[in-house]
């Protein structure tokens, strides 16, 4: 084969290499120009080993890249731009590059526009400001500060490494601005949680005549969504639909994001059904837009659409995002067989689905169920144990909040401000004053005692365990308590029957420009009850109702107990009526009954009466109640035909309970309880101390007559 022919062909391979992305097919051509003889000619040239080198870049073999370069006879800049650029486009390699800078000084070489590019986009990758800035001065000493390449590359960096008063110099020199110096400066003030300022860089972008690229609209949709900025979404999604540019996909996504959260599913699903091929991101955002807007049947629908495709396959994010819509829902309906669904994709042991698990079973007061997806994981993050925590004790568990502070404690994670709040919510329901200390204690050793989930926490358990001093002396220092730590106090005034100070409280919150809550409400309706500010009282009852806040069947108890206190019984039946809750919690219509007896109305007292025993004609406090009505009014064959129905009743009835805390231990007891290990020990000191009452009045008496 004549020599020119073998030098051409060698030539061909060197040629290929620009296009092979495959490492398999990479390292045969590399052999395969190794064998060949010709390529001895070539061999001194840094031309193939900088081909073979950019080759190995492409394949991402790093490795490959490296042992070229370093059996290379002869480098030159070429060869270091190659690597480095390969180094600085890998964030787990990128600070591999100034030590490469270095080598390339020390044999003498210039590094040139394309090399500091390179260098800065590594410290971009390993945000190290202070290399950066080192990297920056050797720009300005070899003279490279006007070119434009270099100058964005500058940009970008202080941008990622958060300087963006650095970042805002550098983009001021640029001259002649592009696109992407105006993307880079946006995408900086973005990441650095300085929305209103990005915005405002993309409306002088926009100004200044430059056509924003796709990605320009993605990023600012991006934090319109973040902020809740509707408007300004819908202007992008406007300016997108006028720029005559087809939507790629990572802007339709953006789109449909912004609008999932700024509250207009509506709207995200007229972009979602216009996206030819939507990908999982896409499913996974719609999905959780209607979720998180309070339509979880529309996200079940979805979910149920996406599964019968056979691609894309659902993640663990998508089954979140679905199992927290089904929430709401019942869940032996939807949650339970959505769980099955899980564990067939093999996503139960994902830490992320099993706190949605656990959340969605505690909504549906399955302590049990969500019990068991807890203990299915085997590496519990802190964000999980919260979620057990907080569920335990909404639902007034109080003791299984604490058992799973503890053992959260014993495997040493992490306690947030959220676990403090949850576990000290517990020890108020459990009028567990000790326990709380101890844990506020905590809250101060670990310095979540600034917090406002866990001030209000702490208002709440020392109000619940009668130390109101404390609570005033952790509410008032505060320079800027947030709805809740005022709730807390509000309810603190309220349950200590500090009705006047609690109104005053209300005057504070509306002062401070807080919007009450259905919990203010709620508080400032028990301090009327108890106060008996009637008027006040039925003024907050028209605010909850302007305000476009819905009353819950304690904010209709507490009214029905203020205008029953005051005698207003026909006034209560009418709120009992409007209330839609009449059927589903009969202690309305209790309530209404009890104030009946004190003010000895035998026939709405009936009605009332017969409003609960046709739904519970077994309930006990009802019929108690209807025997007390028939007394006061002197209906003693009433009174009689009670008494023989609760004696029936009392014969079914499971005994109360009761419990008292004694040196760190629990001890719950009924009356007559024979059961207890210490019932011995409790009568033999019942006995001692009823002796000593007898004793005592015997001395006294003594005394008495003696004088």
């Amino acid at each position: 084969m004549p020599a020119s022919y073998e030098i051409s062909f060698v030539a061909s391979l060197i040629q290929k290499c620009t296009a092979v992305t495959c490492l398999k097919k990479a390292r045969q051509l590399h052999a395969l120009i190794l064998t060949n003889a010709a390529a001895s000619v070539c061999h001194q040239s840094p031309f193939l080993h900088n081909n073979l080198l950019s080759m190995y870049a492409r394949c991402n073999s790093l490795e490959d890249a490296k042992q070229v370069f370093e059996k290379m006879p002869k480098r030159n800049l070429v060869s270091y731009n190659a690597l480095i650029s390969a180094y600085s486009r890998a964030p787990d390699h990128a600070d591999k590059v100034f030590g490469l800078i270095t080598q390339m000084v020390f044999e003498c070489m210039r590094p040139n526009g394309s090399t500091f590019t390179s260098l800065l986009q590594a410290a971009f990758s390993v945000e190290d400001p202070l290399m950066g800035s080192s990297l920056h001065a050797q720009v300005v000493k070899f003279g490279f500060l006007d070119d434009v390449r270099v100058q964005t590359s500058l940009l970008g960096m202080y941008s990622n490494c958060g300087d963006l008063e650095s970042a805002s110099k550098a983009f001021g020199c640029i001259g002649d601005k592009d696109a992407v110096a105006w993307n880079s400066i946006i995408l900086g003030n973005l990441k650095n949680d300085n929305i209103e300022q990005g915005l405002r860089i993309f409306c002088d972008m926009v100004s200044s005549g430059v056509i924003p690229t796709q990605f320009t609209h993605s990023m600012i949709l991006n934090g319109c969504s973040r902020m809740g900025n509707h408007r300004f979404g819908q202007v992008i999604h406007a300016q997108v639909i006028i720029s005559n540019t087809e939507a790629d996909l990572p802007l339709q996504n953006a789109l449909l994001d912004m609008y999932c959260n700024c509250g207009d599913p509506e709207t995200a699903f007229y972009v979602f059904s216009r996206i030819e091929n939507p990908n999982l991101v896409s499913w996974n955002s719609i999905i959780s837009g209607f979720s998180e807007n309070g339509d979880g049947m529309m996200a079940l629908h979805l979910f149920i659409r996406l599964k019968s495709f056979s691609l894309p396959k659902p993640d663990e994010y998508t089954f979140a995002s679905v199992i927290s819509a089904a929430s709401a829902l019942l869940a032996s309906n939807y949650g339970k067989p959505l769980h099955a669904q899980v564990i067939k994709a093999g996503f139960d042991l994902s830490v992320f689905v099993a706190t949605t698990l656990v959340s969605m079973y505690f909504k549906n007061d399955d302590a049990e169920s969500a019990e068991m997806a807890f203990k299915r994981i085997l590496k519990k993050d802190v964000v999980l144990w919260t979620e057990m925590i907080m569920g335990f004790s909404r639902m007034a568990d109080g003791e299984g909040a604490m058992r799973l502070f503890l053992e959260m404690c014993q495997e040493g994670h992490m306690i947030d401000s959220f676990a403090l709040s949850g576990v000290i919510s517990a020890c108020a329901d459990l009028a567990m004053l000790k326990q709380g200390e101890m844990i506020h204690t905590l809250a101060i050793k670990t310095g979540q005692d600034v917090e406002m989930s866990v001030c209000g926490s702490l208002v709440d358990m020392y109000a619940k365990n009668g130390d109101l001093h404390a609570a005033q002396s952790i509410f008032f220092p505060l320079s800027s308590p947030d709805l809740k730590c005022w709730n807390a106090m509000v309810g603190a005034y309220s349950h200590h029957g500090m009705a006047e100070e609690a109104l005053k409280l209300f005057e504070e919150i509306l002062k401070h420009e807080l919007r009450p809550d259905h919990v203010t409400f709620l508080s400032l309706l028990s301090a009327c009850s108890h106060g008996g500010f009637i008027e006040k009282g039925k003024l907050f009852w028209n605010y909850i109702k302007e305000d476009g806040c819905v009353p819950g069947p304690k904010h209709y108890s507490c009214m029905v107990s203020l205008l029953g206190r005051a005698g207003l019984l026909d006034e209560a039946e009418k709120i009992i009526n409007e209330s839609t809750y009449s059927k589903d919690h009969l202690e309305l219509w209790r309530t209404l009954l009890s104030f009946c007896v004190t003010s000895r109305n035998l026939e709405k007292g009936i009605h009332a009466a017969e409003q609960v025993l046709k739904l519970d004609p077994k309930d006990n406090g009802t019929h108690i109640l209807l025997s007390n009505l028939y007394a006061v009014t002197e209906r003693w064959e009433g009174v009689a035909e009670m008494r023989r129905k609760i004696r029936g009743l009392m014969l079914e009835k499971g005994p109360g309970l009761s419990w008292i805390e004694a040196k760190n231990n629990i001890h719950v007891f009924t009356s007559g309880d024979q059961l207890h290990p210490q019932a011995d020990e409790a009568q033999a000191e019942l006995q001692r101390l009823r002796e000593n009452m007898i004793k005592s009045v015997e001395d006294e008496l003594d005394l008495n007559i003696a004088a």
